[in-house]
């Protein structure tokens, strides 16, 4: 009850935050820190409930090559496999006196060539059973490559928010009081225009026996920027209409609480909005610190210069 009395009740709830106000139904965090929901769905069955193509569209391009990968290898093999129990003498080219394993060797670059449908000529298949295997191999491999050039097309033309945010969020002296500081910064050769962000805060009260969850729209110094080409530092004032006016440095370390960022932009590349968010937990936000700045001039004065290495940078301040 003592952490429920630093809430600033002058402040409005949010009800449009899209989540439950039940906290006993809920565990960690309400969104992860890349932005995407802490939630695990269960009740159907897999296939039913993942989306392979969004997937495979935003899985990391080190997983996603290396499916594609073994992919092949493994298509490849069990093909060889089924080639080599029809039997080696129906594919003509593979010599009979050759060891085992340099027959299923063959037969193996054999499906690799049928599967891409290069067909170098030196094996050939005889007999129905074989030719109608790799004639529908032909086809698989035909149907996959298909599959993969989209899957391609889709992960290079998606539109994506090359946003990237500082690790910790901060409260800074802001004019004569305090402010909550949201550094965020594009960080490849995007242009980005129309910049809107919403803030919200999250906390886990109780509330007569009840724990219950409560959310708080923010207000920011500035919610939209015309052009979003340097790094940009989101402030919220934390004045007498604030929930967290009260809050003390302690305050932020023994109560569970979380800051949802939300930012949309229009990016000039695509023609298309696109969205960016993260959140923080209390643990994440460092009481008593302002970020460094994170541009300056050039030797020469012609350029400033954008150090993408020093987003996380802050200095310790004194209130």
């Amino acid at each position: 009850m003592a952490l429920l009395k630093k809430i600033n009740h002058k402040a409005q709830t949010d009800k449009n935050s899209g989540f439950g106000v039940n906290a006993n139904s809920y565990g960690g965090r309400f969104v992860n820190k890349d932005g995407t929901p802490n939630i695990e769905k269960r009740g159907m069955h897999l296939f039913r409930r993942i989306s392979w193509y969004h997937t495979m569209i935003d899985m990391p391009n080190w997983k996603f090559m290396s499916i594609l990968f073994i992919f092949y290898i493994v298509l490849n093999f069990i093909f060889a496999l089924i080639y080599y129990a029809i039997g080696i003498e129906h594919l003509d080219g593979i010599e009979q006196s050759q060891s085992v394993l340099t027959q299923f060797g063959q037969a193996y670059f054999f499906s690799a060539q049928t599967f891409t449908t290069v067909g170098y000529g030196h094996i050939s298949p005889t007999g129905f059973l074989t030719s109608a295997l790799s004639a529908a191999e032909a086809l698989i491999g035909l149907l996959s490559f298909a599959i993969a050039t989209g899957l391609f097309f889709g992960r290079f033309s998606k539109p994506t928010a090359f946003l990237k945010f500082a690790d910790n969020a901060l409260i800074s002296p802001y004019g004569e009081n305090k402010g909550l500081m949201i550094r965020l910064v594009p960080f490849k050769n995007t242009n980005f225009t129309d910049a809107t962000a919403k803030v919200t805060l999250a906390m886990s009260l109780e509330e007569n026996g009840v724990q219950t969850n409560k959310f708080y729209s923010l207000e920011l110094e500035l919610e939209k920027i015309n052009a979003l080409s340097l790094s940009w530092t989101l402030v919220h004032p934390i004045t007498e209409d604030s929930p967290l006016y009260n809050f003390s440095e302690e305050d932020f370390k023994k109560m569970q609480g979380e800051i949802f960022v939300f930012i949309t932009t229009f990016d000039n590349m695509y023609s298309n909005t696109v969205a960016a968010r993260t959140s923080y937990t209390f643990r994440e936000i460092t009481y008593g610190a302002k970020f460094e700045t994170m541009y300056d001039r050039s030797k020469n004065g012609s350029k400033t210069i954008l150090h993408l290495d020093k987003l996380n940078h802050y200095q310790k301040v004194n209130f």
